[in-house]
């Protein structure tokens, strides 16, 4: 009975791991989705700057939260023997992995906002205060318990804040720190000539939709494999996600006037926002979350390059930012059990937990851009920008011209 019992968790642990696994592989994929829409949405001059930031970024994200962002989200110390953090068939290090996946997100968002005129070192330098310290710190809050704050609101309101996916905790922190950083920056050089905007078209919009494509399908191990165990997985994830990303898609589709830029980024909107109540909405209430999702990132996307003049290069700030935002609340509305929802979440713990997202991303934002702004600068000089950050920074091109 003893063998039995012993074969049985041997066998759960494993598949737990290999599940828990299979989610970090599909969202590590999902980072090459950031790259090609970065590549595929800014000019030519500057897509070999686009890929090498998506992986460097995710390089030095994967060693400061090794050794430092983890520790501060979770308080796990990985410098023991392998014998002893390979326990349970090493579950701690693909949990860690997995979680990684997410936190080298951020400096993935925040490299759409300042593309074609960040220097490069610099911006290694901001991913590895960001990843180490601004965002483990508001993850151990939400994700952890850390500092008792989601112990308050379940004692006040009744529940505490939910994220199921990180609609606030990825992706409205990457857009309010990308919000920061290009506020810091300034336009690009020629953007807004006698207070009206220039247009700079997408270089490739094949690039754009394969990006848009691998972040779609990447995202439902974002979503799905959250669950972080195979007993608690869940179809109702799966079926949500799907739902908000075409609700997402046929908003945009309808609102930006069928702008190919906007039908490939609707949908991604629209799997921001559901990520926060993936797992306690109806699919019915998943779609409309993601359709005012799609329909958001398009009126404010405009309203931002057009009549607010903040040249966030892939609209980072309102895709990820706002939407972000938008779908911690929805969680908050469409979760209830009135609204064909789960229940067990407050609409009032969502407020506060959503705000709170934005003010530590804003206040982590202008601290490590500002600071780094008056020590080493943050900008390519007009010259080295006017050439493109390919051949300024890489010394190649993404074509050849022979």
């Amino acid at each position: 009975m003893e063998n039995v019992h012993s074969a049985v968790d041997t066998l759960v642990h494993s598949s737990n791991t290999l599940f828990l696994l299979l989610g970090a592989v599909m969202v590590l994929a999902m980072h090459a989705g950031f790259a090609f829409l970065e590549v595929g949405t800014v000019r030519q001059k500057n897509q070999v700057n686009a890929l090498s930031k998506i992986l460097s970024d995710f390089a030095v994200s994967t060693v400061v939260y090794f050794f430092i962002g983890y520790w501060v989200a979770y308080g796990v110390n990985f410098m023991q023997p392998a014998a002893v953090i390979n326990a349970d068939h090493g579950y701690a290090l693909v949990k860690f992995f997995f979680l990684l996946t997410f936190a080298a997100a951020i400096p993935a968002i925040i490299s759409g906002g300042i593309a074609e005129r960040a220097r490069f070192v610099p911006q290694l330098c901001a991913t590895a205060l960001i990843v180490a310290f601004v965002y483990p710190f508001f993850e151990g809050l939400i994700w952890n318990g850390n500092f008792g704050l989601q112990a308050w609101l379940q004692a006040r309101f009744g529940a505490s804040f939910h994220d199921f996916a990180g609609s606030v905790v990825v992706h409205a922190m990457g857009g309010w720190l990308a919000l920061a950083a290009v506020l810091l920056l300034g336009s690009r050089h020629g953007r807004y000539r006698e207070g009206r905007l220039v247009a700079y078209p997408p270089s490739s919009i094949p690039f754009l939709a394969l990006g848009s494509w691998i972040l779609i399908v990447g995202w439902f191990g974002f979503n799905v494999m959250s669950a972080q165990t195979l007993p608690a997985v869940s179809g109702l994830v799966a079926v949500n996600s799907l739902m908000a990303m075409v609700g997402g898609t046929v908003a945009a589709l309808v609102v930006g006037r069928n702008d190919p830029g906007f039908l490939h980024n609707g949908p991604l909107a629209g799997l921001v926002a559901v990520c926060a109540g993936s797992d306690l909405m109806h699919p019915v209430g998943a779609m409309v979350t993601g359709a005012l999702a799609g329909a958001l990132f398009v009126w404010c996307f405009t309203a931002a390059q057009v009549r607010w003049k903040i040249d966030d290069v892939l609209g980072v700030w309102p895709l990820h930012g706002l939407c972000g935002v938008w779908g911690g609340i929805a969680c908050g509305i469409f979760g209830q059990e009135a609204l064909g929802g789960l229940g067990g979440v407050s609409l009032t713990s969502q407020l506060i937990g959503s705000l709170l997202g934005v003010l530590v991303a804003l206040a982590g934002g202008f601290a490590v851009y500002g600071l780094l702004r008056l020590t080493v600068g943050l900008r390519l000089t007009q010259e080295q920008e006017y050439y493109g950050a390919d051949l300024s920074i890489h010394k190649i091109g993404a074509v050849s011209q022979d």
